[in-house]
């Protein structure tokens, strides 16, 4: 039996302000009352039974009183007051009164109405005494042939936990339910005596299923579903049976439920992984992924896909459905469209990569001026990185996509410009051949480049390979058109003061009319208004920059001036020419320079800038050859080696994901054959039914589980001392949204302690979602009460209480012992996570809070303390091990980690070993730590400050 079928009770709200009425006026109630008095009588006799009391005396007055009403409410609350009724003496013998109560539903059983016939079946379920069910056996037959699907539902149900609790009652029952099967037409009536067959008498099943496993696509859901769940058992269990009922499954797959589909799809990969099998459930789940809307189940099933990946020997079947996969990306959500690129970009091969690209490239012309939706800049950038990615593995597709994505390099998106500017310089370094393209596309988008960054960028790549005269020379030309007309300064007083040319000057426009809050007109004149916006306008865009006060990138463009002057000079033969070249270069430097000392722009120049810019000036007058090597040489090898780094730690990880995949079986392992395996040692042949079943109610068995040190005692935290009255210790268990604690309460007196409450209050982001019921405790007793505390983001927090209870027969007031508080730890919400350096510099400019937490350790070595703290804080380091390695006598890194809310937690590690002071001086320094939220920046830094030493083993 499964866990979730041996729980069957039946939930009552109880209302706690209420005051329990004495036994005296509820009989009263019951004997003379009214209809709606009974019920209410009733209603307090269930609660105060499901609090302890006994009411004995009660008892002959429902059967008497109650018991006849035909009411329906009255009815219902029978049903319940007979399930929690005491039924036998204290000698374990059935009460005479029963044998009336026996009767009593003997007469529902035969109940004209179905619903009063088919809650009585119900509650016949929840019947433990067998003396009581014995009479009723021939009605609850008779009931399997009402012509009503609801009693007949029922009724099944009734005969399956009566045939499992007390088999002598009814031995005939799986034959009886077969029959019912064959003639049965009602889809819930065939759902539950094909699920009872399965658990009675799994032979009668399958020879069931046998006889119809044709018509299968016909049934309903509900017993599809359950004929899935069968033949996945039957085929572990004997996998001789797998060729009877996998054509079975194949059939399923076609099914309009999508839960059928899914779980069919799920069972086919499990028995079988033949190509064909694998590419169907494949197939299937794909179809899942367009068809339903919920976007949910859309990244459940592309988990599923993921890992089916993960096999070596399914990849390749998946790989021939990568084209079927991108069709997901039709989706608008970006989480499911990053899960879906990621899977598309690991399974794709030399034989699909050019159909994945072009796919790709129609998918950014796509976004491409569309605003519609708040994500299509950032999944225009997770196009242009897979498309980055796929032509670094296939170089052959560089080609076909680099026009494409030059075309963003306009875009007024800075991120996805950025990772396009990227891609290009990665690919000019790598591609000779591609260089000419790349060079002429970049000179046709260079003008329209709107951002700075961007634009600094395009300079460096165009002033470091461009080669040949022609396309210096379209660089200065390209150079001159967007500083507009020098010398800059004469030219921008000329604008200021009126004296522009005339086709510079704003054409005067008919004056414009403007209707006042007032009603009455005004008149504006056309002339100044316009004028500023126009000369903005007409600025060219390194003007613009200049003005704005940047003049980083007019340091850039010294740069790029020097590089192409200086291999211009070594092209070019002609002194004449090359002096009228270098002049140019130095003209656009100096008028730069002297813009920038000017009051004009917004910002006067850094003098960083002044002395980058007057460096090369030096330069382009003395052109050493030390200069030219330095200048056209270095900075290319610079940009070499970092790619060649990069590629390196890309294929590290890449063998590291490879070696995890592949399954290394050692020489000296046990060969298992199937045949003599025992059947509870079937290796990977969990039960995936039982184990979702267990998932959804939250018993999920974490791997970490198995090491001894993370059992249940870890977690257990003592809330009252040894010698209180009561003792309580609470198991603390963290869910992903939510914290139920377990709290074992114990009376330790010998006297029966009444309405004993656990009073609970939460101090942070949590939130207590119910009260816990009072109990009674009788003496020496303990019991188990449950609280589940919400929790909401991302920080420490506190829960703290105290246990109230009454002494029976004491006259005293309440008593009360107040309980521990219990902390609840980040660390159960944070996860390590990854992110390039781009979106954490983003983020650490973005994050308003900032805490600083000074390093205060026992540890002296550098990589130590950085272990220890990553181990402490579930953070994952983003500086990669290279940068880490060595000693210089100091270190910085960035941390990063997610909270399960989706909240980032960014920390900077800067420490140092003070030489100074000894090999054994501790490590010392500051972390700084950036979140979104205030609670967050705090709770890590409190973690941090309590994890800084390292325990003395």
């Amino acid at each position: 039996m499964t866990a979730a079928e041996n729980v069957c009770y039946t939930l009552i709200n109880v209302a706690s302000d209420s005051e329990p009425p004495s036994e005296v006026s509820l009989k009263a109630d019951l004997e003379k009352g009214e209809i709606k008095a009974k019920t209410e009588a009733l209603k307090k006799v269930i609660i105060m039974i499901l609090n302890g009391e006994k009411l004995p005396g009660l008892l002959m007055t429902i059967i008497r009183f109650v018991l006849p009403l035909q009411d329906h409410t009255i009815k219902k609350l029978l049903l319940v007051f007979w399930e929690i009724v005491p039924k036998t003496t204290p000698d374990g013998k059935l009460l005479q009164e029963m044998i009336l109560v026996c009767d009593a539903y003997r007469k529902d059983l035969q109940h004209p109405n179905e619903f009063i016939r088919g809650s009585t079946l119900r509650f016949l379920c929840k019947l433990k005494e067998s003396e009581l069910l014995e009479p009723l056996m021939p009605a609850i037959r008779a009931c399997l042939e009402h012509r009503h699907s609801y009693v007949r539902r029922n009724a099944v149900l009734a005969i399956y936990t009566i045939y499992r609790n007390f088999e002598h009652l009814i031995p005939d029952a799986p034959e009886l339910i077969h029959d019912f099967l064959v003639n049965e037409k009602d889809a819930s009536c065939k759902r539950n005596a094909f699920m009872m067959l399965i658990h009675a008498d799994q032979d009668r099943a399958l020879d069931y299923l046998s006889t119809c496993i044709d018509q299968v696509h016909t049934f309903g859901d509900i017993l599809q579903l359950v004929i899935v769940e069968l033949i996945y058992k039957v085929c572990h269990a004997n996998p001789s049976e797998r060729a009877r009922f996998i054509r079975c499954i194949y059939n399923l797959l076609q099914s309009s439920s999508p839960a059928v589909k899914y779980e069919a799809a799920g069972t086919l990969v499990t028995l079988s992984s033949a190509p064909t099998a694998i590419k169907a459930a494949a197939q299937c789940y794909i179809d899942l992924i367009i068809k339903e809307s919920d976007n949910n189940v859309k990244l459940i099933v592309l988990d599923r896909l993921i890992e089916l990946k993960e096999h070596p020997t399914h990849e390749r079947v998946l790989q021939d459905l990568v084209m079927d996969i991108l069709r997901v990306l039709s989706t608008p959500d970006l989480e499911v469209r990053k899960k879906t690129l990621q899977l598309a970009l690991d399974l794709v091969s030399s034989r699909n990569v050019e159909e994945l690209v072009i796919v790709l490239k129609k998918e950014v012309i796509k976004t491409n001026n569309v605003t519609e939706h708040e994500d299509t800049d950032k999944y225009r950038q997770l196009l242009v990185r897979t498309l980055h990615s796929c032509s670094v593995r296939f170089p052959d597709m560089a080609a076909n996509v680099i026009p494409v994505l030059m075309e963003f390099l306009s875009d007024t998106n800075e991120a996805a410009a950025a990772d396009v500017l990227e891609f290009v310089r990665e690919a000019i370094q790598r591609f000779d051949n591609l260089r000419p393209l790349i060079i002429e596309k970049m000179l046709e988008v260079f003008h329209a480049i709107k951002t700075v960054k961007i634009y600094r960028g395009a300079l460096w790549i165009l002033g470091e390979y461009c080669c040949t005269k022609e396309d210096i020379q379209n660089v200065m030309t390209e150079v001159r058109r967007s500083l507009g007309e020098i010398p800059i300064v004469e030219n921008e007083i000329k604008k200021e003061t009126g004296e522009v040319k005339p086709e510079d000057e704003v054409s005067a426009a008919p004056a414009q009319k403007l209707v006042t809050e007032m009603g009455t007109y005004v008149t504006q004149s056309a002339l100044s208004s316009s004028r500023p916006s126009k000369k903005e306008e007409d600025r060219p865009p390194l003007r613009g920059f200049l003005m704005d006060g940047d003049f980083y990138v007019a340091a850039s463009l010294a740069t790029t001036l020097t590089k192409v002057a200086l291999r211009y000079v070594a092209i070019v033969q002609d002194k004449k020419k090359q002096n009228s070249f270098v002049a140019e270069a130095m003209l656009f430097m100096v008028t730069v320079l002297h813009l920038g000392k000017s009051s004009l722009p917004k910002k006067p120049i850094t003098d960083d800038d002044v002395d980058r810019i007057s460096l090369c000036l030096k330069v382009l007058s003395e052109c050493s050859p030390l200069m030219n090597d330095i200048f056209n040489k270095e900075c290319r090898k610079s940009l070499s080696h970092m790619l060649t780094v990069r590629l390196e730690e890309e294929k590290l990880s890449q063998k590291k994901e490879s070696e995890k995949r592949n399954v290394t079986v050692q020489a000296d392992d046990p060969i298992s054959f199937m045949q003599l395996t025992a059947k509870n040692e079937m290796t990977s042949k969990e039960d995936q039914f039982q184990l979702s079943l267990l998932a959804a109610m939250g018993n999920t068995q974490r791997k970490e589980a198995a090491d001894p040190l993370a059992s249940k005692l870890n977690k257990v935290t003592q809330l009252t001392g040894f010698s209180d009255p009561v003792y309580a210790e609470a198991y603390v268990h963290v869910n992903q949204y939510d914290i139920v604690l377990d709290v074992l309460v114990v009376n330790q007196t010998s006297d029966t302690l009444q309405n004993c409450t656990l009073e609970l209050a939460t101090l942070g982001d949590l939130k207590l979602v119910e009260k816990p019921s009072p109990l009674t405790l009788a003496p020496h007793d303990f019991a188990n009460i449950k609280a589940n505390v919400k929790v909401a983001s991302t920080e420490n927090g506190i829960i703290f209480g105290n246990i109230v209870y009454d002494v029976s027969g004491a006259a005293s007031d309440r008593n009360c012992v107040v309980l521990s508080d219990i902390h609840i730890d980040i660390m159960d919400y944070i996860q390590p996570a990854s992110c390039t350096d781009a979106e954490f510099r983003q983020m650490w400019a973005e994050f308003e809070w900032e805490n600083k937490v000074t390093v205060n350790t026992n540890i002296t070595d550098l990589n130590e303390y950085l272990q220890h703290i990553l181990r402490s804080t579930n953070m994952k380091c983003l500086t990669p091990e290279k940068a880490l390695s060595g000693f210089c006598g100091f270190m910085a890194a960035n941390l990063y980690a997610r909270s399960i809310f989706g909240e980032d937690a960014l920390a900077n590690v800067s420490i140092e070993k003070p030489i100074h002071l000894g090999p054994e001086a501790p490590v010392n320094g500051h972390i700084r730590i950036r979140a979104k939220s205030q609670g967050m920046a705090l709770s890590l830094g409190d973690k941090i400050n309590l994890s800084q030493k390292k325990a003395n083993v």
